[in-house]
């Protein structure tokens, strides 16, 4: 039996329904990728599930026994307390008299506090509190995370990870998650992906990151149009599905645009005709003008096309020898050696906070290294996309924002109105006049593409641009960027994407390296093995030379001894995790989960401390 049954759910915001009729049966175990065009209606039918929209017409199984949690799409403004505090919050009242009992014991001084505590105490007893203290423990420790860091110093990625912690500790039947990827770094997406594997819980989730979809979908479910369709099996059967599905549509509706123009003939002939004609054909004609009146057409593509430079760049874009950039004395990375040619396509990859903007800061010349040399290439014309959406103002339309005043715009020496060009972006005239404040994430992202095309350019910077967009749009701006004439240089934690546009890739792969490699991702991992045991060997080398002068006897021993001991607490902490994603961890005997909790935070906190140290030594 089903964990929940929507039937005939209808929902509209205007006079185009957003979901028309449709129907979606969620088993126990299912993990239900939701796709479809920007706008389609999914974050809707995430909330809908969740219970934060009412439906205009349609039923809903009886879910007042389910418990059902939410990961946003975007991390909540303001968001303050402790890592504690908002994972228990997903607890409801008990979670948050947990917290405050926490708190409170911590700082407790007067006979006030005391009475306080006293009644808090007796709500958590009351609704078995301090078993369900137990869930945060376990969820904190789980997924990594310090338990009194306040959430607002946290970076976006570490903010996403502390909501799901929140969303899971109250173990939910059903779990919804819209784009989980977003700004996540790669190493963080690949343990969400492992981590919901191995947790075994009902899933549907909303994601642009398609490496992420095929490795966690059961079953693809696409809002299209208003109509919802199932398509069992992975992501790559359902594309073969839906391509033939859209030529048997095409097919069908070129038959029926065919008959209705001979009906259309017909009822217009002379007046023998019209004395003769057949009543019941008429009726016929009225009805198929009906149908083609509300005949709902696919959903146009983007027609994105750069605005090439008058200007041809050197042969060379950037040249770097022993490349290094230290700030407020800690090294960045340093020992960086490349060449970039006109035309290549170069990936940025790395973890969260490793350095990446800093990278892109040097190559451009907006900083200056404290080591080695670089020499930048001479007539660029750089566009840059910013994914903190910076170069957009919140005060203007999308057409002040392309427009900049003007009604036109010159794209390859050519007019064009601001209004067809941000049409070819799938902005209607009335979106393009709408204040920015009013559009969607996936929307917003397209006008930065839109401004960002709109620019003569030989030298494109792209600083995560797929989040938010819709497959389909996404594709489009791989092929853009694979046939583009000009030097590319992007950084993005989507592995497909790098995969596809990007000929090499410069890999923070460990904390102050920076190396460089042929092709994207998936030839990264292929190479990076032998890559890094040969980079690590130079790199000991050289410290060894450089750190010996430096270093006391005992730092120097326990620089060498440092790297075993990380390891061995990586290998037991992979362990923990490994015991605690299994189904049944948590019916073992209280002590012995709570004991296996407190031992994973002590290696996370071991680990901190082991890294910092590392980097003081080695630097």
């Amino acid at each position: 039996m089903p964990l929940m049954r929507l039937q005939n759910i209808h929902l509209s915001f205007g006079e185009t329904p957003l979901l028309d009729d449709i129907n979606l049966s969620i088993d126990k175990g299912e993990r239900i990728a939701l796709v479809g065009r920007n706008g389609a209606g999914k974050s809707t039918l995430l909330k809908i599930i969740a219970g934060e929209i009412a439906i205009e017409d349609g039923s809903i199984t009886d879910t007042n026994a389910l418990k059902i949690s939410r990961l946003e799409q975007e991390v909540p403004r303001g968001m303050q307390g402790t890592v504690e505090q908002v994972v228990a919050d997903g607890l409801g009242d008990i979670g948050r008299h947990i917290a405050a009992y926490h708190q409170l014991a911590a700082n407790c001084v007067t006979e006030q506090d005391i009475n306080e505590l006293g009644k808090l105490q007796g709500k958590i007893e009351t609704g078995n509190g301090w078993a369900l203290e137990q869930q945060v423990s376990a969820t904190i420790s789980l997924l990594q995370l310090q338990f009194d860091a306040q959430v607002d110093s946290l970076s976006g990625g570490m903010m996403r990870r502390v909501l799901l912690a929140r969303a899971l500790v109250s173990e939910p039947d059903i779990l919804l998650l819209d784009e989980p990827s977003n700004h996540l770094d790669i190493e963080s997406i690949q343990w969400l992906e492992d981590f919901l594997l191995g947790s075994h819980c009902t899933l549907i989730f909303i994601t642009h990151d398609r490496a992420f979809l095929r490795r966690l979908a059961t079953r693809i479910v696409e809002i299209d149009r208003g109509k919802l369709t199932s398509w069992p099996g992975d992501y790559e059967l359902y594309l073969e599905r839906k391509q033939a599905a859209l030529d048997a549509e095409e097919k069908q509706d070129s038959e029926f645009d065919k008959k209705l123009a001979k009906e259309e003939v017909w009822i217009r002939q002379g007046i023998k005709a019209r004395r003769t004609r057949n009543e019941g054909r008429v009726r016929a004609l009225k009805k198929l003008r009906v149908e083609r009146s509300e005949r709902r057409l696919q959903p146009g593509k983007a027609k994105i096309a750069t605005n090439k430079s008058t200007a041809t760049s050197g042969k060379i874009i950037v040249e770097a020898e022993d490349l290094g950039f230290s700030y407020k004395g800690k090294q960045v990375f340093s020992g960086l050696s490349t060449t970039l040619l006109r035309g290549d396509k170069v990936g940025i990859i790395g973890p969260n906070g490793a350095g990446k903007s800093t990278l892109i800061n040097l190559l451009l010349g907006k900083l200056e290294p404290t080591e080695g040399k670089l020499k930048i290439g001479t007539n660029l014309d750089i566009a840059y996309f910013d994914q903190l959406r910076e170069s957009l103002d919140p005060t203007q339309t999308p057409q002040e924002n392309i427009g900049g005043g003007s009604d036109t715009i010159t794209l390859n020496g050519h007019p064009k109105h601001v209004i067809s060009y941000l049409q070819d972006f799938l902005f209607s005239p009335q979106r393009s006049r709408a204040p920015i404040t009013k559009l969607s994430g996936g929307e917003k992202n397209r006008l930065l593409l839109a401004k960002l095309f709109s620019k003569p350019a030989n030298l494109l910077v792209l600083d995560e641009p797929t989040n938010d967009l819709d497959v389909e749009t996404l594709e489009l701006l791989e092929e853009l960027l694979a046939e583009y004439q000009g030097s590319v240089f992007l950084v993005s934690h989507d592995r497909e994407f790098l995969d596809r546009v990007v000929t090499s890739s410069l890999v923070f792969d460990r904390p102050g390296v920076v190396n460089e490699y042929i092709g994207g991702y998936s030839e990264w991992l292929r190479q990076k093995p032998a890559a890094i045991k040969s980079s690590s060997k130079k790199t000991t080398a050289v410290k060894k030379k450089t750190t010996a002068k430096k270093l006391s006897f005992n730092d120097q021993r326990e620089l060498d001894k440092l790297p075993k001991i990380i390891e061995k607490l990586e290998t037991e902490q992979s362990d923990i995790h490994d015991q605690m994603n299994k189904s049944n961890f948590y019916q073992q005997d209280t002590k012995k989960v709570s004991a296996t909790t407190d031992r994973l935070e002590k290696i996370t906190a071991e680990l901190t401390t082991a890294y910092e140290r590392w980097e003081i030594l080695e630097g």
